[in-house]
């Protein structure tokens, strides 16, 4: 990791981040399981308590806990945020590694004041210090330690409440006892696999001109049902039957219109945890969903063309993805128009449309490891297309990778085993866990690194309310309050164009909510008033509102006038961006703060926190 510590640092803060350094499991150099995740978040959490909440949200099926850490001080304040979620998918578990690392970083900047990280500058982190970081780094910690254990194969989870299940089937699992499922073959004159020219152990489609062998290939595992006779055709999803990334609710379609889609929306005790979780936290503004790999960052819309997206958001997503380019090397891609597997048919019921569409979040996934790059192979014209069309010189310079910077881990080699239905087949032969489904873990540090600096620019965006409180007396006891908001923020107080319909897209507003001593409003209706929307300074890259024909600012006030003498509570803020309450002191000629000690009952007794104010006794 890339961070640098300013001469002003002060011992307190040196002490706090060796700490931080001497806690760190290998999850930037290793692939982790749930009990080394477990205890890298708890010690974490024991640690740095006040800048650190880590809370189960669910146990999965298995008795695992979906961890979730909010990283701040006071994190169980709200206030802008944003959420970044990994390993929904079993066997993509660099995703771990690059959320803990987003909150490893996250972490030095508040226990070091005066540290910055991937060279921000330092106005920028002290924005990150504001900004509250949401980290869930393992969704499916049931597949991940299968896969990561045994390479056995789940989509999401390994399990299958599915009725219909009469009929035979592939079920994944251990065959020969070196304690992996990988595939297995059998060699048949009818197969529709044939050995590359040059690297024999390795197999891919039949070509006409192979003169063979020729192999049928099957998931390493036993068949369900089986009849002595019929042989299933594998299926990703066989024996487990949902894809996480299916099960969301928004777009949601039912089988067999979107395969991996779950009996129901939010069927899945993983999902619906997230979804509970999110839907009670407004104050997101930003969703980053983890997966691998391709090297490739996709955004909204996933059911339409760009034409169909604002033109303010979709400035927002062209910087967005100037800086993934920047930092991280990979391109950002339009979900519908550059991977939708058919194209012009939606994937429904996935994370990023129920972040967007329902949560309001500037919402898109990475797609992490660009193997692609790594061999050379020319983009094409749609980037989904990478992964179907490696030619046979793309595969041969896939095995000298795997030889050269992987440990040879990706072609073991066949072994004869005599299969209890199938009777004699060769097992192994290609394990995709680590080189293609995920990088080689000395690649982990700099993947790491450059995907946390384009979410950590993406967090900086968030909203940031002022408020500014002026007294102005105007004789005979009374005195005009007034209540100036400002955004300090690149992001509008809604978010992005898109959310500013929804309803926890509340406006901000003022209320009067404590009069003390002979103080009262001398028109009640004006102690309570909605203020409407601040836009943030940022307006993306090329946005064709942004013109130096028309410059402008936009702010919001409201005036209250007072009479007599006493304090007053005001709560300013909304759902969206958070509260604060201030506490004043009215008397003659001008206001005056009160006591600390006051203050603090206030925000107690408020449940909000005491906010800046200017005195203007002119």
């Amino acid at each position: 990791m890339c961070y640098v510590r300013r001469m002003t640092t002060t011992p307190n803060a040196v002490a706090a981040t060796d700490l931080l350094d001497a806690l760190a499991v290998p999850f930037r150099s290793a692939y982790i399981d749930h009990a080394t995740l477990t205890t890298q978040l708890t010690a974490w959490a024991r640690h740095f308590p006040e800048v650190c909440h880590l809370e189960s949200i669910g146990v999965t099926p298995e008795g695992r806990d979906l961890w979730v850490l909010t990283l701040g001080p006071e994190p169980r304040r709200p206030r802008p945020g944003v959420w970044v979620d990994a390993n929904m998918h079993a066997g993509e578990v660099a995703g771990t590694a690059v959320a803990l690392a987003i909150a490893e970083d996250v972490l030095r900047l508040h226990l070091d004041p005066d540290a910055t990280v991937h060279g921000l500058p330092p106005h920028v982190c002290d924005v990150l210090r504001e900004v509250l970081v949401v980290v869930m780094p393992r969704m499916a910690p049931d597949g991940a330690e299968g896969m990561l254990t045994t390479g056995r194969w789940a989509r999401s989870a390994p399990r299958d409440a599915r009725p219909d299940q009469a009929h035979p089937r592939w079920v994944y699992g251990d065959v020969d006892g070196d304690g992996r499922a990988l595939f297995m073959r059998v060699e048949d004159p009818a197969g529709d696999f044939a050995p590359l020219p040059g690297a024999p152990q390795v197999l891919r489609p039949r070509r006409l001109e192979d003169p063979g062998p020729y192999y049928r290939l099957y998931p390493e595992g036993h068949i369900a049902g089986f009849d002595g006779d019929t042989i299933p055709d594998p299926s990703s999803l066989s024996d487990n039957a949902t894809d996480f990334n299916r099960n969301f609710p928004v777009g949601w379609r039912a089988e067999p219109e979107q395969r991996g889609a779950g009996a129901f929306p939010l069927s899945e005790p993983e999902t619906r945890a997230v979804a509970a979780y999110t839907a009670a936290r407004p104050w997101l503004f930003a969703w980053l969903n983890l997966h691998c790999f391709g090297g490739v960052f996709i955004r909204p819309p996933g059911d339409g063309p760009d034409t169909t997206l604002d033109p303010g958001e979709l400035a927002l997503w062209r910087q967005i993805g100037a800086w993934a380019e920047a930092h991280a090397g990979y391109p950002m891609v339009s979900g519908f128009e550059e991977f939708t597997y058919v194209p012009g048919k939606p994937l429904y019921g996935d994370i990023v449309d129920y972040a967007w569409k329902l949560r309001g979040t500037l919402a898109w996934v990475v797609e992490l490891w660009d193997i692609f790059a790594r061999l050379g192979v020319p983009r094409p014209g749609r980037f989904v297309d990478f992964y179907d069309r490696l030619d046979d010189a793309d595969l041969r310079r896939l095995v000298a990778f795997d030889a050269e910077h992987n440990a040879g881990r990706m072609f073991p080699a066949w072994r004869a085993v005599d299969h209890p239905q199938l009777g004699p087949v060769e097992v192994g032969g290609f394990d995709p866990r680590v080189g293609l489904w995920n990088p080689p873990p000395e690649e982990l540090p700099a993947i790491c690194d450059g995907v946390a600096t384009v979410f950590l620019k993406v967090a900086a965006m968030a909203p940031r309310v002022r408020v500014g409180v002026a007294s102005r007396p105007l004789g005979d006891r009374l005195h005009q309050l007034t209540v100036t908001l400002e955004n300090f923020g690149y992001l509008p107080t809604y978010g992005p164009p898109s959310a500013r319909a929804l309803p926890h897209s509340e406006p901000l507003h003022v209320e009067v909510t404590g009069l003390e001593g002979d103080l009262a409003l001398v028109d009640p209706a004006l102690g309570r008033a909605d203020l409407g929307h601040l836009e943030g300074w940022g307006r993306g890259l090329h946005n064709p509102s942004q013109s130096m024909a028309f410059p402008r600012s936009l702010g919001t006030r409201h005036r209250l006038v007072l009479r007599g003498e006493g304090h007053v509570v005001l709560r300013v803020g909304s759902c969206r961006v958070g509260w604060q309450t201030l506490a004043f002191e009215l008397r003659d000629p001008a206001m005056v703060r009160r006591e600390d000690a006051i203050g603090a009952a206030v925000e107690a007794r408020e449940g909000g926190r005491a906010g800046s104010y200017q005195a203007d006794p002119s």
